[in-house]
């Protein structure tokens, strides 16, 4: 399969030749016996050492890049997938980044009351071609954060395709895909800033959250 260059290579927001990505991207592979092993290894790295943390300022061009994210150490989805794609990249594997619209039935009141409803618009998603495919992972949720929310952490093995769960460990509704938005090289901040004003204009102020907002302590399963 011939594979696109764009795949291997840095962009305004997966940047694949930070050199704090580099590190850590091979730091998190060490070991590998292969590039399937390699990205795996990365996967689990983006998913529990970057906390997810929802709470971030939607109308700042960095909150969606993977260098602060990895600098800040948390971050929500997009920056989370583009981290994942920054780090397949630099070890030469190839990867993209996908969007979908999914209905959460998880969230906190204040995240549900700034986005506008339960229908959390361009949900990010890695894409990484380990071996002969491109197969879908997501890193989002940290497993802490997964075992307070009573959801079942996401495992990816490289083959099958990693998209969140539709019941939590309750049975109760959790995640559903309502659109998808397909793959792109690099985050298309232009659009899903549009987006995100036309349908979350509460998202896109300054500071949507109230001073001392803690998502991670605000976070926990309805029962």
């Amino acid at each position: 399969m011939t594979v696109d260059p764009r795949a291997l290579q840095p962009s305004r927001f997966i940047q694949s030749d930070d050199p704090a990505i580099v590190a850590f991207a091979h730091e998190a592979a060490a070991g590998a016996t292969d590039r399937l092993d390699a990205a795996i290894r990365l996967y689990y790295a983006v998913r529990d050492a970057v906390i997810y943390d929802p709470y971030v300022r939607f109308n700042a061009p960095e909150t969606y890049s993977a260098a602060h994210v990895l600098a800040k150490g948390s971050g929500f989805c997009i920056p989370k997938a583009a981290l994942l794609t920054a780090c397949a990249r630099a070890m030469g594997i190839p990867a993209r980044i996908g969007f979908a619209d999914v209905r959460n039935h998880l969230a906190t009141p204040k995240l549900l009351e700034k986005n506008g409803g339960d229908v959390f618009r361009w949900h990010a998603f890695a894409e990484i071609m380990a071996e002969d495919a491109w197969v879908k992972a997501t890193p989002a949720f940290n497993l802490a954060l997964c075992e307070k929310f009573g959801v079942h952490p996401l495992e990816w093995d490289g083959k099958n395709d990693s998209v969140f769960h539709p019941f939590d460990k309750q049975d109760r509704r959790h995640m559903e895909y309502v659109a998808q938005h397909g793959s792109f090289w690099d985050v298309p901040y232009d659009e899903i800033t549009e987006t995100y004003r036309r349908h979350c204009p509460l998202l896109m102020t300054d500071d949507p959250w109230d001073k001392g907002a803690d998502f991670a302590a605000e976070a926990k399963a309805p029962g």
